[in-house]
């Protein structure tokens, strides 16, 4: 608890802290240090490594976010910034792709509580990095792209993966591997040619994760494999 001049309590903070795509050591110094100090800390599930929370301070509580309901997961972080505590709300890879900062954001907007963002490492440019490929190159891609196929979650039709893959720009294809064969079919209905090269990640970052390089023709294969 932080007191003002005044010997009131000193209202707190939330910080959305991107965790990376699972290795404890692809946090950014700034995440692992908001972590290290915080007060509460509420993290993504069995997205976020437990090993993120080895220099957290005796006592804090540490909460899985998995079977928490919005309202539920606001109200622990709210009541930590209003009693003048640090909030660490963690979240897997890059926490403005594909996150729900926004709508925790306006819930910490009403109620007039100080939050912000720390960026954090995308699983995209850790498979690239696992592959050791560049995403833009001299002569070839300029343009680097991120999507997702359509589910629960809509795609605007302007942002159909066969459209974007029309651009021939680099393309990272995230949250989709259930479904290889209709990622193949799209990207070969946008243009690609079938041996354009194609890097799959599965549990980047995490013990067990692998790197495949193939090519689009053998795109769905190489996954179901």
């Amino acid at each position: 608890m932080r007191l003002s001049g005044g010997g009131a309590v000193a209202q707190g903070k939330v910080w959305f802290i991107g965790a990376g795509p699972g290795d404890p050591e692809l946090i950014t110094v700034k995440g692992a240090r908001l972590i290290a100090s915080a007060d509460v800390v509420v993290y993504a599930g069995s997205l976020v490594p437990r090993g993120l929370f080895e220099a957290v301070r005796p006592g804090i509580p540490v909460i899985d976010s998995a079977p928490l309901s919005l309202p539920e997961t606001h109200a622990l972080l709210r009541d930590c910034a209003k009693s003048g505590g640090l909030a660490a709300r963690v979240h897997t890879g890059e926490s403005a792709l594909f996150g729900a900062v926004r709508e925790q954001a306006a819930l910490l907007d009403a109620d007039g509580i100080d939050w912000d963002v720390v960026p954090g490492v995308s699983s995209a440019f850790a498979t690239a990095a696992a592959a050791k490929v560049s995403l833009t190159v001299p002569g070839g891609p300029q343009t680097f792209i991120v999507t997702r196929l359509s589910g629960r979650t809509p795609v605007p039709e302007a942002e159909a993966l066969p459209k974007l893959a029309a651009h021939g720009a680099a393309l990272a294809v995230l949250l989709s591997a259930s479904e290889p064969e209709r990622v193949q079919a799209e990207l070969l209905q946008g243009g690609y040619a079938p041996d354009t090269l194609v890097v799959l990640g599965h549990k980047i970052g995490w013990p067990g994760g692998e790197v495949v390089r193939t090519s689009l023709a053998h795109l769905a294969e190489a996954a179901r494999s």
